[in-house]
Order: C-alpha cells, then structure tokens, then sequence
C-alpha cells in the first residue's frame, strides 16, 4: 500500500512540475513586449493633415507609400509600388500585389488616386508637395499615372509624404460635411486608422498617447523581435522622462531634451541614438537691409562665427552632440553636399579682410541679433554671435521674440531682424525641399527665408535642380547652387543638425545607431519593425 501511494505521490508532484513548465513556457510564449517613446507634441493621425516630426512616426508605421528611403544609402526604393517608369511629365507606377490594408480591404490603384486627392481637397499639411500634380489616374487595378504640370524631378521623393489610404473604409466613415465627399473622413481619421503598415492603431487619447499594434498581416512580415505594442505619449516634461528612463519605465525619448538631461542618462547607463543628415542650423542674415545688403559685410560675419564653439554648447559627451561641422549650404551626405572634411571654420582674418571691403565702417554698425522664445538654445547663440562680432569691431543688442511675432516680422523685409536664427529640414529627404523655401527669389518673406535672397544665379540652379531628371546633372547644379551660396553668404551654415534621444538598454534601434542602416529621412528611422526589444 505504502507503495502504491509513494508512486502516486511521485506521479502527482512529476504532473505538477509539467504543469508548471508548461505554464511558465506558455507564459514566455505569449509575453507581450511594449515600447515606450515620447514626443512633445501630439501626433496627427489624419494623413491628410500631417506635417510634423511626431505626425511622421506615426505615418511611417501605420500607413505606407508608395517608395521609401534607401538604407545607409541615398535614394528610393518601390514600396507599395514594385516599379515606375517616366516618360516626360508622366510617372507610371505598377503597384505590388496582394497588399490589405488593415480592414482587410484589397490595395488597389483606387486608393492612390483617393489619397491623393484627399490630400489636395484637404489643403492641410504637406499638401504643398502635390501641387505640381495636374492628373492622377488608375490606369487598372494594378497601375497607377501621375501627370505633372511641369518637369519636376523630386517628384519620386515627394511620395514618400504621400500616405495611402483605404478609401473603401473612409468612404464608409465619411462625417458630416458639404459635397459628395462630405467631410472626407477626417471625424473618422482623427482617431482611427485606415492604413496597411505594419502597425494598428489600437487607440488615441491626444491628451496621453497613441497605441500601436503589430500587424500580423504585413506584407513584408514583422520580425518577432520587434515590439508587439508601442506606446506613443505627449507632452511629457523632461524631468519625467529623465526619471522614467533611469527606473526603466520608459524607453525612447523625444529629440528635445536639455543636453544636460541627456547627458546625465548617458552617464547613467542610457543609451544614445542619433538621427542627422535631415536639417541644419541656419544663422539668417536680412540681405535687404543695411549693412547685410553689402556682401563683404556678410562673409566678414561668416568668418568671425566660432564654428567649433558652437559645436561644443550642444556636446552631450565627448562622442555625442546635437551637432556636427556644416560644409555649406547643403547637409552632408545630401545631393550636392560638400565633403566632411571641407568643414566651416572661424578665421579672423579674412573676417577683417571682408569687412575692410565692406561699404559700412564697423563703428556705424548695430546689429539686431534676434532668437525664438520657445528655443533657449538661441539665446546661447546669439550671445557667442554677439561676442564672436565684437572682436571684429561690430556691435550688437540682442532681442528675444516670440514664434508668432518673428513669423509675422519677417512677411516685410523693414521688420525682419539683422539675424534670425532657425533649423530647417529637407521635408522629403531631397535637396529641394531644404534649399528652394529658403533661397529661391519667390520664396522670399516666409519663414523658412528671412534672407530675402534675390540672386538670379540661385534660381536658376534650383530651377535646374527641379528640371534636370537624371541624378548626376541634378547633383551637379546642386553642387554650383552650394557654392554660390557659400560665396554670397545670405546664411552662416552653422552646423548640421543631430537629433540625439536618449534611450533604455531595453531596445536595439540599427537604423539610429549604425550609419550604414540609416535613412537619409527625418522619422524615418523609427519605424518599429526594424527595431527589436531585447526583453
């Protein structure tokens, strides 16, 4: 009897165990991993009206295009398309087959025409990029023609702002509103999704956050690695995510984090992941207003900037910083850049040398040094400006105003500051984006180009930029547009930017750590898939 129940015993405690592996396996299995990121303003769902940094996270995982960046490499590659060919004005896309968008609604040639035409009738956004479009038409289910008004050879890069929608799905949600499109669905996507990328959105809170789900369905698969749900928030203040990270609550923080914030994470354990090639740090100088309308005024100025010094006030280490050396005009690794190792640097006595040409006599000259409220950055600027001026003989008062106010100032050349300081981004990852709202004659009185440049040299190589279609003649006109800009210096390139975030050990990002797997594409480099959770 005694052994009998000993073998039952054995037998109990033997099932027992295998019930628990069991469960403890079946619990790895099924163990959820969440990312957590931040961004400091709310991201617009709607990809219609997206314009923004957190607006471009969201697109480029919820929704797809038609072509995406290149990896560690410039140009595109097909997409939601598998080819195009070109034929003058007309862009011809064969669209890949057996794409669903999340509904489980076919992808068609219906929903390119759809979402385009959304974008146009919506006027928000980028819709912008899209002017140039004078027709777009399913050829059949499968292929799609776009037909400009005129040459425009940045049109491939432009679709990568180009969102594709589910217009069966839209059409099925459309809110109140005049016309046959009513509202065009914008009640609807202002907190639901009708995408096919290779997130869900699960819900949308504007005053929390935004989740996101992995899509099983995804054409291209989602590796297993990456994160099975991502957690979007807003608005959180940067001594929160500081202790979120540090107790390992939190794992990708926004762009926008104090340096030394960031360095202490760093210090702490925190990973750093960066993101450049997309914008650059442009130190603008009024050319219609005295004494910046002589240009040996301005290259006196360009040449007694401390480019170095610059660099190091937004050093987080010795190995990190929000910025590296400008080469001119045009960010490094862009179309028409100069090389790295064509640097800007400081040199004093050319800068005495141009302002001996200059038409003003240093001692007459008051410069109004103007930097944006809400970026205190620019107040550290403006006072190395104002110091780096001094010991050239040019004298200066600093002036602190509000976004609203310098966006208003500078629509009259009279009003706008001496010097103006912003970060301006390539849109789309090409050249033209960057360089035409800035220095193009017609551009002049937005915000992008308080210069007020009016140089017919200019234009004319940002008009060929626009018009030349194969890559090396577009390169080339970029590269004499570079150089042009650097001998007439409405601008001091002060640095190319570098988006630095600050990141748990929780999370391995390829695209923001290893040069050769990024993209040459503002938000580009989170898109969730390619990431993996290392827990």
């Amino acid at each position: 009897m005694k052994n009998i129940l000993k073998t039952l015993a054995a037998a109990l405690v033997a099932a027992s165990a295998l019930t628990a592996v069991t469960a403890a396996t079946a619990t790895m299995a099924s163990a959820e991993t969440v990312l957590r990121l931040d961004e400091v303003a709310v991201g617009e769902l709607d990809p219609g009206k997206a314009s923004d940094y957190a607006d471009s996270i969201l697109m480029f995982n919820v929704y797809d295009t038609l072509v995406i960046p290149n990896q560690g490499a410039p140009g595109h590659q097909g997409h939601l398309a598998e080819s195009w060919t070109v034929d003058g004005n007309a862009y011809t896309f064969k669209l890949r087959p057996g794409v669903k968008f999340h509904s489980g609604n076919p992808f068609t040639a219906e929903d390119v025409v759809f979402s385009l035409e959304r974008t146009k009738a919506l006027g928000q956004g980028l819709t912008y990029l899209f002017d140039v479009v004078e027709k777009v038409e399913a050829v059949d289910e499968s292929t799609v023609k776009f037909t400009l008004s005129r040459p425009y050879s940045p049109f491939v890069a432009s679709l990568v702002k180009l969102p594709i929608v589910d217009k069966k799905l839209v059409l099925a949600n459309l809110g109140a509103g005049d016309g046959e499109m009513k509202d065009w669905g914008q009640a609807f996507l202002s907190s639901n999704d009708a995408g096919s990328g290779a997130y869900k959105v699960t819900s949308h809170n504007p005053q929390q956050e935004t989740v996101m789900a992995k899509n099983a369905d995804y054409f291209l698969g989602v590796p297993a690695k990456a994160p099975d749900t991502v957690r979007l928030r807003y608005g959180l203040e940067a001594a929160t995510v500081r202790t979120l990270i540090a107790q390992g609550e939190h794992d990708i923080s926004s762009q926008w984090l104090p340096p030394e914030v960031l360095k202490s994470l760093a210090s702490s354990g925190a990973q750093l992941l960066t993101e450049s090639g997309t914008s650059g740090f442009y130190i603008k100088m009024n050319t219609t207003k005295a004494p910046l309308d002589d240009v040996e005024c301005r290259l006196a100025l360009a040449n007694a900037f401390d480019y170095e010094a610059g660099i190091k006030m937004v050093a987080i280490n010795d190995t990190v910083s929000q910025g590296k050396p400008s080469t001119g005009a045009i960010l490094v690794g862009m179309l028409g850049a100069n090389p790295a190792e064509m640097a800007n640097k400081r040199d004093l006595e050319a800068a005495k040398a141009h302002l001996a040409k200059c038409k003003y006599k240093p001692e007459d000259i008051n410069l109004e040094l103007s930097w944006i409220g809400e970026v205190p950055l620019e107040e550290r600027f403006a006072l190395l400006m104002q110091a780096n001026f001094a010991e050239i003989g040019i004298k200066s008062e600093i002036k602190k105003l509000p976004w609203a106010l310098f966006s208003e100032q500078v629509s009259k050349p009279e009003n706008t500051p001496n010097i103006s300081q912003l970060f301006v981004a390539s849109i789309t990852g090409d050249p033209d984006t960057l360089l035409y709202g800035m220095y193009h004659s017609s551009a002049k009185g937005t915000w992008q180009s308080p210069e007020y440049l009016q140089d017919a040299e200019v234009d004319k190589y940002l008009d060929e930029g626009r018009s030349i279609a194969d890559e090396a003649g577009r390169a080339a006109a970029y590269s004499a547009l570079n150089k042009r800009l650097v001998e007439i210096a409405p601008s001091i390139y002060a640095y190319d930017q570098v988006a630095v975030f600050a990141a748990s050990k929780r999370v391995s990002v390829p695209a923001l750590t290893d040069p050769a797997k990024a993209f040459n594409l503002s938000g580009f480099g989170f898109s969730f898939r390619l990431m993996e959770m290392n827990e």
